[in-house]
């Protein structure tokens, strides 16, 4: 049988990710991985990030990312940067490698991007010019930092991002003049406010002659109070800097991001906070979720060397197993360490998808805004019932677009699927559909079951896993991940997004042909594992119905958003799904591109079987945990075991049961691969 050979490098992660062709992301990443395991990693070794105040050494992190162009990533050419167009992908692949091996390294870079993400989403062209350009690194100004100050003091932080208690008034309002406003902002846990220049800030009106809510930008040389607070008693993600401000300024109104207008006296915002959060943290989120993936396949090359090394020194003799394989004779040691490497494939998978999605998103979002503002479709119900009315068409488009082009020419219908492909408004409603699940899925799933296998790889290298100088800096990494779980809304923010969003008949129609698409490959290549992910979909999709239709034994309606014991496992049991179904793509991906890489072609059958047998490990998994929340949620809410949904329910329990024939198997040889794989002579950066 073929065996891995070697850890996949570049080729093999450029075909999967999709970004072969792009000779400019594949030069960020080595700029980026040259910050991370160089800069970074020897500021890790050095004990760095243990301490709370941002020091002289951590702020050099800000002159090496200027210098290697990870600063001007997120800028357009005509701001200073070097990639025109949507950035999350880009963004999505530094954050990967910088996490790699610090997440903190990585937060630190992302979070000036973060404050920079209402101005670049919902900003005036000449916010956007102006604060994109300044922020851009040039010889011609100081480059400046921004900061995002959302989250209030305790006890709302984390809890509800529509309780603001800032507070912003007109201070002075000249008859011919621009107002100025004053603008009182406590903030907790915000990144970046050792150094910022600006903080763009969430308030709320206190003042009558202001309407609601929105979002402002606040200048470090503004006149009153700009208190950058006291350090963050954190004790994670130390290489980004945290503190809780005070600040009280004065500022022109022109500063309220994406302008305003004035009706009947009173200064009306173009976009309450909550718009705007909605469309930052719709894409922002997908790169933090990618931080804990990134970990977990860091985490692989340490994991083995240590296991390798573990007898040596003592009586075990050069060519014995003993010596050279140590730990790695024993089936739990390598079977364990193939979960964890699932794991974060999955996960990295499905981070990517989401993030190139998020991009194609982007410019159908804008065009799909500008061709409601040209019909006078302002308002958030009469854009809802637009969309609604091409639900028909958009249902057909998905459709077409799981058939070939020999299958549509054969029906005559490639013209028709051209036609609905150029169609603005049914291609937003099907990416919309789409995004609203795969992307909260993806902070979610990422950052809370990374947690959990990060945890395993601690628990590999045994004591020495709570050491500093643990290999690969295991236990910072575990212990970043609860931070990461907590970033851009922790865990239940997701699961609420999904339970609102994973219910659309466009979504629905969408997985029902993952479903079809699954069973075509499990009949071409049963390796991959695809049938029992299938079944697992068809459990939850019944599942779902189920819930909707029916009560508890209480009179109880089972599915509504405010049951979250129903309704929040649902939400985990369907990001466990699309995980998986990612991972899967991206497997067939690679064995459909890597014959035409001379370097990947080389060992391809090796790297694809170990690669299958990694799928059909993720997808027994998935399997597992969705029959598992979906028996409990359908037998939990009655006091018999005898149903009228039980016949059914077990029929398809039963199918995803069997499905799972040989995936033991696959993990034996998974573990296997894993003990005779070839890995480099030492780490790539310090311990």
């Amino acid at each position: 049988m073929t065996k891995l050979a070697t850890l996949p490098g570049d080729d093999v992660r450029q075909i999967m990710w999709r970004y072969a062709d792009r000779y400019d992301l594949q030069m960020v990443v080595q700029s980026a991985r040259g910050v991370a395991r160089g800069h970074v990693a020897r500021m890790v070794a050095d004990g760095v990030r243990n301490s709370h105040e941002w020091t002289e050494r951590k702020q050099s992190l800000l002159d090496v990312f200027d210098a290697s162009g990870l600063t001007a990533l997120y800028m357009d050419t005509s701001q200073g940067g070097y990639i025109d167009g949507p950035k999350n992908f880009g963004l999505s692949l530094t954050t990967f490698e910088l996490s790699w091996v610090d997440a903190g390294a990585a937060t630190c870079g992302l979070a000036n991007n973060l404050a920079l993400a209402p101005i670049h989403e919902k900003g005036t062209p000449e916010q956007r010019q102006h604060y994109m350009s300044m922020s851009c690194p040039s010889a011609d100004h100081p480059t400046w930092r921004g900061a995002f100050a959302l989250t209030e003091p305790l006890p709302f932080v984390g809890v509800d991002t529509g309780m603001l208690g800032s507070k912003m008034r007109v201070a002075e309002w000249k008859d011919g003049c621009e107002p100025m406003l004053q603008v009182d902002k406590r903030g907790r846990f915000i990144t970046n406010m050792d150094f910022a220049n600006f903080v763009t800030a969430a308030v709320v009106s206190d003042d009558p002659r202001i309407k609601g809510s929105c979002m402002i930008i606040l200048e470090e040389g503004d006149p009153g109070v700009f208190d950058r607070g006291s350090p963050t008693l954190k004790m994670v993600h130390q290489l980004s800097s945290t503190r809780d401000p005070v600040l009280s300024l004065k500022v022109p109104a022109s500063r309220i991001i994406g302008g305003y207008s004035i009706v009947d006296g009173v200064i009306v915002p173009k976009y309450s906070h909550a718009e705007i959060i909605g469309a930052v943290f719709h894409r922002t989120r997908i790169p933090v979720g990618i931080m804990s993936s990134a970990k977990l396949l860091s985490a692989i090359e340490p994991v083995i060397r240590y296991h390798r090394g573990r007898f040596r020194g003592g009586e075990a003799v050069p060519g014995t197993p003993r010596f050279d394989q140590g730990l790695q004779m024993k089936e739990d040691a390598v079977q364990r360490l193939a979960d964890i490497w699932a794991s974060g494939e999955a996960g990295a998978s499905l981070g990517f998808d989401a993030a190139r999605k998020a991009d194609l998103f982007d410019p159908i979002e804008r065009a799909k805004e500008q061709l409601f503002h040209e019909q006078g479709l302002t308002g958030p119900r009469a854009q809802m019932s637009a969309l609604k009315k091409i639900e028909p068409q958009a249902k057909e488009f998905l459709r077409l677009s799981f058939m070939t082009p020999a299958e549509r020419e054969a029906m005559l219908e490639e013209d028709r699927y051209q036609e609905l492909l150029a169609d603005t408004l049914v291609q937003f409603a099907v990416m919309d559909a789409e995004g609203n699940v795969i992307i909260p899925a993806c902070k979610l799933w990422n950052t809370g079951v990374g947690a959990t296998m990060m945890r395993e790889a601690v628990a590999l290298v045994g004591g020495y896993g709570v050491t500093e100088d643990c290999p690969g800096f295991l236990f910072q990494k575990w212990t970043d991940c609860q931070l990461e779980a907590t970033y851009e809304g922790p865990e239940v923010v997701q699961r609420r997004h999904l339970v609102a969003t994973m219910t659309n008949p466009l979504f629905l129609e969408l997985m029902g042909h993952w479903i079809d698409e699954l069973d075509k490959l499990a009949a071409s290549w049963p390796a991959a594992g695809s049938r029992a992910l299938a079944q697992a979909m068809r459990l939850w999709l019944w599942t779902l119905e189920h819930l909707q239709a029916n009560k508890d034994d209480d009179g109880k309606k089972l599915f509504n958003s405010n049951r979250h014991g129903v309704t929040f496992p649902m939400a985990d049991a369907l990001s466990w799904l699309v995980a998986a179904r990612c991972f899967i793509a991206d497997v067939v991906e690679l064995k459909k591109k890597g014959p035409e890489n001379p370097v990947v072609a080389e060992g391809l059958d090796g790297l694809l079987s170990f690669y299958a047998d990694l799928t059909r490990i993720q997808t027994a998994r998935t399997a597992g945990e969705v029959a598992r929340i979906c028996g409990e949620l359908v037998y939990g809410y009655t006091r018999t075991s005898n149903s009228q949904a039980a016949d059914m329910f077990e029929l398809l329990r039963q199918q995803l049961d069997t499905s799972l024939v040989g995936a033991r198997l696959a993990r034996d040889r998974a573990g296997e691969a894993l003990a005779g794989v070839m890995i480099p002579e030492a780490l790539d950066y310090p311990m």
